[in-house]
């Protein structure tokens, strides 16, 4: 309960903690961004990472100078980039035998989230690499699960390179431009709430339809 109770603080006051990581490292911040967007898009079982939120915090603090806001963008698309094309590779060699592996007596990967990601891949089809970027847990499995189904490369490479960059691009400018008005600076805790709140919207849809 510590451990939820810590994650969720660092996630509602990620723009706290973006400061002390910039006011400590300085331009390393930088790469402590990159790895924690391609660890979250690129290894399978660590879903919970802060991507939505994190990039639109840095957006807000390239704002004030902290970030280069085109060198953060692209950095970051690399990062997105690279993560979801290990993640592929992971899930086309070595997929089953992760599916079959436990860390005390649990799935490392969970069968329920895996299922919901098969879902989104029947509604949406390859375009699900996309779409789930905006998706909270689907963004992580979604290449995996193209790696293990076998997705043609080049169809899954081309939706990749889409879905980074507006993901990445998208969020960070978003940060970039609105990050300066009162209201979201000093209203940010329910901003990333929102933020997390629409990025559930389509799994809440799915499931409300699958229950119809």
């Amino acid at each position: 309960m510590e451990l939820i109770m810590q994650a969720l603080d660092f996630f509602l006051h990620l723009d706290k903690h973006l400061a002390d990581l910039i006011a400590n490292y300085g331009t390393l911040t930088y790469v402590i961004l990159f790895l924690i967007i391609f660890v979250e898009t690129g290894v399978v079982i660590m879903p919970f990472l802060p991507g939505d939120s994190l990039l639109f915090a840095a957006g807000m603090f390239a704002a004030k100078g902290a970030f280069n806001i085109a060198f953060l963008c692209v950095l970051l698309f690399i990062a997105a980039f690279l993560g979801d094309f290990i993640n592929y590779f992971i899930g086309k060699f070595f997929g089953e035998k992760l599916l079959t592996l436990k860390l005390f007596g649990k799935q490392l990967v969970k069968a329920e989230h895996l299922d919901k990601t098969h879902e989104f891949y029947e509604k949406h089809g390859p375009k699900t690499i996309i779409i789930a970027r905006f998706v909270p847990i689907v963004r992580t499995l979604a290449p995996f699960v193209a790696g293990i189904g076998k997705m043609n490369y080049k169809t899954f490479i081309s939706y990749n390179i889409i879905g980074g960059a507006v993901w990445v691009v998208g969020l960070s400018l978003a940060g970039f431009f609105l990050g300066g008005f009162d209201i979201i600076k000093n209203n940010f805790e329910k901003v990333i709430l929102g933020i997390i709140f629409i990025s559930v919207v389509p799994i809440v849809v799915e499931l409300i339809r699958g229950k119809k």
